[in-house]
């Protein structure tokens, strides 16, 4: 491979010709993306923590279970060497998918890495950590080990980081510039930066108050944001695409759902009728999340640790205040989501220690 276009993007170059590595594998998106590349015929490789999912309550072989038809590799995203083994060719008798291995150690027309790697906090520490120095570290290891042929690697970052105002969003806007940085130095190298907004999920959270004849709860008039979100299987749609689509290539791609942005407000109205309760609302002046952040931060300026706390609250008033609106994809809608939510609720759907954001 010796130009961008070369391997993945080649006519005529199989998926399963094609070696797709994912990082962050057991995360709330990253779950996802293994099933869709494994689905679409990839020979898909998952990284994964040695104890994953939520709260790390599931093993390796639980983990394994999960993923059919994907080769799993544990270590820790941290430590370069640990990553270089996802790499590497599987060792005799690794994983208990034959197929997976015997597909992972063929030499690959191409490498696709997917990093749905995210700071499970938005913590500042966490996410220089996470969301640039880990990533970047894969990264490095990436063209290393692919070396010297080439590598395309598809980022998930945020549409929130047009308008950067916090320390996650930073740290990803620092790893885009380290994406492009390294297609302008390497023709054989190729990238594509996911930027979605938000998840249903992360719009779901009072639905079990609403069931309860509780008040939906928005600040000031419901109307200081919009945004259409997309489902976590239309997200990893979206990253599969960008692994191939010769458009998508050395480019930055927002991405939203299908349908028209909603406020608050008119999220609310969907769901009292979805619910056939009446409509109920506790209104919050925005006012009321400044003054919580000016006292953090006059404490934080006393004790430091106390800055993250500032961070969080920083990070709920941009998704409260701000819109997450971008092109529209996919099939999933909102309506159908809650719908699916009220009737059979979030278990298994978490987002546990990501559920800040």
């Amino acid at each position: 491979m010796d130009a961008v276009g070369a391997g993945v993007y080649a006519p005529g170059v199989a998926p399963a010709d094609v070696r797709v590595i994912i990082f962050g594998a057991t995360g709330y998106i990253g779950r996802y993306v293994v099933r869709e590349f494994v689905r679409r015929g990839y020979a898909v490789t998952a990284f994964a923590r040695p104890r994953s999912g939520v709260g790390g309550k599931q093993t390796q072989a639980e983990v394994i279970a999960d993923f059919p038809g994907a080769r799993v590799v544990f270590g820790d995203v941290t430590d370069r060497e640990s990553v270089a083994t996802a790499f590497a060719p599987p060792a005799d008798g690794e994983g208990d998918d034959a197929a997976a291995a015997a597909a992972a150690a063929a030499a690959p027309a191409a490498t696709v890495v997917v990093s749905c790697l995210a700071s499970r906090t938005g913590g500042i520490a966490d996410s220089t950590a996470i969301d640039y120095e880990a990533t970047a570290g894969v990264l490095d290891v990436a063209r290393a080990a692919t070396a010297p042929g080439g590598v395309h690697f598809v980022l998930l970052s945020a549409v929130c980081v047009q308008k950067p105002l916090l320390a996650f969003q930073h740290a990803k806007l620092r790893m885009e510039g380290a994406l492009a940085a390294a297609a302008a130095d390497d023709p054989t190298f190729s990238y594509a930066s996911v930027r979605p907004t938000a998840f249903f999920k992360s719009l779901a959270g009072q639905v079990a108050r609403l069931q309860q004849g509780k008040s939906y709860i928005m600040f000031g008039d419901g109307a200081l944001s919009r945004c259409n979100a997309l489902s976590e299987a239309d997200l990893a749609r979206f990253i599969a695409d960008a692994a191939a689509d010769p458009a998508k290539r050395n480019a930055t791609l927002p991405v939203g759902g299908p349908g028209a942005p909603v406020t608050p407000a008119e999220q609310a109205e969907l769901l009292f009728k979805i619910l056939g309760k009446e409509p109920k609302y506790t209104r919050v002046p925005i006012g009321v999340m400044d003054g919580l952040i000016g006292v953090l931060g006059a404490v934080a300026a006393v004790v430091p640790p106390m800055r993250d706390g500032v961070e969080f609250g920083k990070i709920g008033r941009y998704y409260a205040t701000e819109d997450m609106v971008a092109e529209p994809y996919g099939v999933d809608t909102l309506e159908e989501f809650f719908r699916n939510v009220a009737e059979n609720g979030l278990e298994g759907q978490e987002l546990g220690d990501a559920a800040v954001f």
